[in-house]
């Protein structure tokens, strides 16, 4: 314990020989070093007097998340254990057996296999339950402990008991573990006669150079092509310097991207494009959604502030900080907020306010208007709102919920049984929703709608102020029940979209997903006839 104690004081020294590089009031030094002390101080008496015998390393680790807790949502510590994952954030690879995992009650289970890497080749499938790894239990275990276990060196083997949905009895698989690349630019192609889609998952390494590509084989394999839609949906970001590299795709050399600004002015910087673009002139339809965020905010956010093309879909996430790491020790890093950036119209876009890790929606009236290239007004704050806003086809209630219970996904799992292809994406349609609402009766499904939360509200609080309404809420609920029966219905095509993606992606893997999603995306269609129809497109980008 002293030896533990003498290395934690000495790191706590070099912190804060370090902080005292910066210049800043005396008494803030004081107080850093005082409760560094107390801080230490009491680590050490729990882990030498505390009746029950505790985990130093899960002790410190706690008092770190509160720590990080307590700043923005983008402020975390890395462990050894978590390095792979930040990999892939940042590189797009990682050691590992190339699959994707969800918690899904007790179990984490695959939900999607990257081709042609390990757990691919060794035949696991989406909806496969890991029982346990290398023999030890991992049932009521979270993803992230699971895929700490899973992913190593590459070359070394690791064992998995499986539970398969439609099979009896759990089976073991062996896998070796390799070095896992996932392609950032999963898909290209022609959406219509004349129009172009790219889209692009996240800011890995190359994103730009990939990007690129693809355009460039766009214009090459199709001369009469008229625009390209430009896909950022669910693109969560990346690395800033590959931010810079996408929006010099679409402009100039020597225009600024980006300029962040933190407490260490010496490391303000701007960021302009010093590349040759691949076209400045193509008309382009960029998309987004509220999972974009980041390095995607800001390639959105250029395209609109150099009025070079048009945002459509709704208001994205609304992260306009930026992190950098710092080496802690031990294989450890700590990714920590160190500036905010702006883009050229001179807005930010960071949200200022959270709950539970969410953004909070800011008004457009309590935003700073700021102007375009061409004089239309933007604002900062809370994220990039689209020229166009489209409602986000999922926010039906009873598809959040079908989403969230993995009942989709699970009805997928079941129906693909025993099927060996679909053959080309293109040709499949999924035309057995009869087979899929009979399903949900078996699963008993059932979701309050919001206006059933609000009765619920409204029920309770006449009871606590003494109201007798009861016979007309039993109206109100018979109403709602009623309005329930019919949304399955309502909500068909949308419900036959989702089913046909996850379809497709159990055969054709997220190239798949991506190309089936294709055919019923409004946004898709809205993007093609915006771009069909260059006096509103050009409309769009004039000051009003």
């Amino acid at each position: 314990m002293t030896k533990k104690y003498l290395k934690f004081a000495a790191v706590a020294g070099v912190l804060l020989i370090s902080l005292s590089a910066f210049s800043g009031p005396r008494n803030k030094y004081f107080d850093i070093l005082k409760n560094l002390e107390i801080f230490s101080n009491l680590y050490k008496e729990i882990n030498t007097y505390y009746v029950d015998d505790v985990d130093p390393g899960q002790l410190m680790r706690t008092g770190i998340d509160a720590m990080m807790e307590s700043l923005d949502p983008f402020t975390n510590y890395i462990s050894e254990s978590q390095i792979e994952g930040y990999r892939y954030m940042t590189e797009g690879k990682y050691n590992g057996i190339g699959a994707i995992s969800e918690q899904m009650g007790k179990y984490v289970t695959i939900v999607e296999l990257y081709e042609d890497q390990a757990a691919d080749k060794a035949g696991l499938k989406p909806g496969d339950k890991i029982i346990a790894v290398d023999g030890k239990d991992a049932v009521d275990k979270s993803p992230e402990a699971v895929n700490n276990i899973l992913r190593g060196f590459p070359g070394t083997e690791v064992e998995l008991t499986i539970r398969r949905p439609g099979r009896e009895g759990d089976f073991n698989v062996t896998l070796q573990r390799s070095e896992v690349q996932v392609p950032n630019v999963p898909y290209s192609g022609m959406v219509s006669e004349d129009i172009g889609y790219v889209a692009l998952t996240t800011f890995t390494r190359e994103a730009g150079k990939n990007v690129g590509d693809a355009v460039r084989a766009l214009k090459e394999e199709n001369p009469e092509l008229k625009g390209v839609i430009f896909d950022l949906r669910g693109n969560g970001g990346g690395l800033l310097t590959e931010a810079v590299n996408v929006s010099n795709v679409f402009i100039p050399r020597g225009e600024v991207v980006v300029t962040t600004k933190g407490k260490v002015k010496e490391w303000d910087r701007s960021f302009s494009t010093t590349g040759t673009p691949v076209d400045t002139e193509i008309p382009l339809v960029v998309l987004i959604n509220d999972r974009s965020a980041s390095a995607s905010e800001i390639v959105s956010g250029v395209m609109q502030d150099y009025d070079r093309g048009v945002l459509i879909g709704q208001r994205s996430y609304g992260k306009g900080l930026v992190q950098n790491t710092r080496d802690i020790g031990y294989n450890s890093k700590l990714k920590l907020t160190t500036a905010k950036y702006y883009i050229p119209s001179g807005r930010c876009i960071q949200s200022v306010e959270y709950e539970d890790g969410e953004p909070v929606d800011i008004p457009d009236d309590q935003r700073t208007p700021f102007k375009t290239r061409n004089g239309r007004t933007v604002l900062d704050g809370g994220g990039v709102k689209p020229d166009l806003t489209i409602k986000k086809f999922t926010d039906a209630g009873i598809v959040k919920s079908l989403i969230d219970q993995h009942l989709i996904f699970d009805f997928v799992t079941a129906h693909v049984q025993g099927i060996d292809s679909i053959g080309a994406v293109e040709e499949y349609r999924f035309e057995d929703f009869d087979a899929f609402v009979a399903f949900l009766d078996a699963q008993a499904f059932d979701y309050d709608s919001e206006s059933e939360k609000l009765l619920k509200e409204l029920k309770e609080t006449a009871e606590e102020e003494g109201y007798e309404i009861d016979e007309r809420i039993a109206a109100l609920e018979a109403e709602i029940d009623a309005s329930k029966q019919n949304a399955l219905q309502q909500n068909r095509d949308i419900i036959t979209d989702l089913i046909e993606k996850e379809v497709a992606s159990r055969f054709h893997y997220q190239r798949g997903k991506i190309k089936m999603g294709l055919r019923n995306d409004k946004e898709i269609k809205d993007a093609i006839e915006l771009l069909g129809d260059s006096a509103r497109y050009q409309e769009l980008l004039s000051a009003q």
